[in-house]
C-alpha cells in the first residue's frame, strides 16, 4: 500500500504542490486564477494552510485505510483500492454529499458554482500511479517536504528520523493510528490540530456507521410500506366519506324512499 509522507518543518509554505495539482486536474489553466493561501474548494484539491507561525501544512484527501466516505456512500461512489488511495467515480455519484459529512478531516467538496455540480477531491494522481510515476505534488515540491512510497516503509522511515533527531520532531508520526491510519502521514514538530485532526485514539468511522448502513435497506423498506399504509388509509376513508354525502344527498336532506327503497321523485320544481 502507498504512502505519503509530509515533512512539516521542511515545508515553506511556496504551494508548488497546489500549483502542480491544479494544473494536471485542469488543462490549460493558469495558477494564478486561485488566490494563494486558499483553502480547498470545488476546484482545489490541495492546500497549504498555517499551522503555527512559520510552519505550514499540506491539506488534502488522506486516503484512510478505512474511510468514512466509503462507507457513508450508498451507490459505491467512492471505493478503497488494495494499492491505498480512495477513488471517487462521477458516474455514480447523486449528489447526497453524505461523504463530506461523513469526511473526519472535512476534506470533500462539492462544486457549487457549476450547474451540473461533483464531489472533488485527491485521487493521490491515480493516473501518475499507473504509469509507475509519483503523484504530482511529491515531483513538484522543491524542499523534499513531500515523499512517496510503501505505507510501512515510510512509517519506519518517519520513526527513525524521530530517533535520530529528536530535537526537531515530535514524537509522533501523525496518520498511523488515526481514524484506523490515513495513507497521507506527517512529520512535523507543532501540534497539528489546525488541520483539523482527530485523536489518535478515536474508532475508525466505518466501525460506528457500518450498523446504521446494513439497516438502511430495511428502514427504507419499513418507511415506504408505513407511507402505503398510511396512503390505503386515507383513500378507504375519503371513499367512505363520499359515499356517506351520496346517501344524505344534497343539503344535507335524506332523501325519501318508498317501500321497496327506492328514492322518490321530488315534487316538480322542488328539490
Amino acid at each position: 500500500m502507498v504512502a505519503i509522507l509530509v515533512d512539516v518543518t521542511r515545508c515553506t509554505g511556496c504551494e508548488r504542490c497546489v500549483e502542480a495539482c491544479r494544473l494536471r486536474d485542469v488543462e490549460g489553466a493558469a495558477f494564478d486564477f486561485i488566490k494563494i493561501g486558499e483553502p480547498l474548494s470545488g476546484d482545489r484539491r490541495c492546500a497549504i494552510e498555517p499551522v503555527a507561525p512559520n510552519r505550514w501544512g499540506r491539506k488534502s484527501c488522506l486516503h484512510c485505510l478505512e474511510p468514512a466516505c466509503v462507507a457513508a456512500c450508498l451507490v459505491g461512489g467512492l471505493t478503497k483500492t488494495p494499492e491505498g488511495p480512495v477513488l471517487y467515480d462521477p458516474s455514480k455519484c447523486i449528489g447526497c454529499r453524505y461523504c463530506m459529512l461523513a469526511c473526519p478531516y472535512h476534506v470533500p467538496r462539492y462544486e457549487w458554482d457549476r450547474q451540473l455540480p461533483l464531489v472533488t477531491k485527491c485521487d493521490m494522481c491515480w493516473d501518475r500511479l499507473g504509469q509507475g510515476r509519483v503523484p504530482a505534488c511529491v515531483e513538484a515540491c522543491p524542499h523534499e517536504a513531500l515523499r512517496f512510497g510503501d505505507r510501512r516503509a515510510l512509517i519506519a522511515a518517519a520513526h527513525a528520523q524521530i530517533e535520530r533527531e529528536p530535537r526537531r520532531y515530535l514524537p509522533r508520526v501523525w496518520g498511523e493510528h488515526e481514524w484506523g491510519g490515513t495513507s497521507v502521514l506527517y512529520l512535523s514538530d507543532v501540534d497539528l490540530s489546525a488541520l483539523d485532526f482527530p485523536a489518535a485514539d478515536t474508532p475508525p468511522i466505518p466501525a460506528l456507521t457500518d450498523p446504521l448502513i446494513e439497516k438502511t435497506p430495511f428502514v427504507g423498506a419499513g418507511v415506504a410500506m408505513g407511507l402505503w399504509a398510511l396512503g390505503a388509509i386515507i383513500a378507504r376513508r375519503n371513499a367512505v366519506m363520499a359515499s356517506e354525502r351520496g346517501a344524505i344527498g344534497p343539503r344535507g336532506v335524506t332523501p325519501a324512499r318508498d317501500e321497496a327503497g327506492q328514492e322518490k321523485e321530488p315534487p316538480d320544481g322542488r328539490e
